[in-house]
């Protein structure tokens, strides 16, 4: 079918550097989008170290009651990685598919699965379509004895 009014070349070549710089801006969009999530997972990271390394902010940057300190060190390590594994998929490290093997090489862990029942409950309070309630999902359904 011929179109009324047909693009002369000379438009095409005028709007494909405009499509490109759009392309290349949501590039960056994106980018900075990743570099901002690693940020905060960094700020989260170092508040996790400061935990691990005293009691005291343990116990205030904890929601699990208790539990022993060294039992709330590993609380808290264990999600730390977990979030770790999240992010990797977050900022494109990896697939869904990758995310779901890295979720059962630490479903393996004891503390992990004892972390996955201490906290099950707090999962549920999360929007469906988050990516931690996602996974969490994912967790308790298709990985329960791994």
């Amino acid at each position: 079918m011929r179109t009324p009014f047909p693009r002369s070349p000379w438009r095409r070549r005028r709007e494909e550097p405009a499509l490109d710089l759009l392309r290349e801006l949501a590039r960056l969009t994106d980018q900075i989008h990743c570099a901002n999530l690693i940020q905060l997972h960094r700020i989260t990271a170092a508040q996790a170290d400061h935990a691990l390394a005293d009691p005291a902010p343990a116990s205030a940057v904890s929601t699990l009651d208790d539990l022993s300190e060294g039992r709330r060190r590993q609380a808290l390590f264990v999600n730390r990685r977990y979030g770790a594994i999240l992010l990797g998929h977050r900022v494109g490290g990896y697939d869904w598919d990758v995310l779901i093997g890295h979720l059962r090489v630490l479903c393996r862990n004891r503390m992990f699965k004892e972390y996955g029942e201490m906290t099950g409950e707090r999962r549920l309070s999360l929007p469906a379509r988050a990516l931690e309630a996602r996974a969490g999902r994912a967790v308790d359904a298709d990985i329960p004895d791994a």
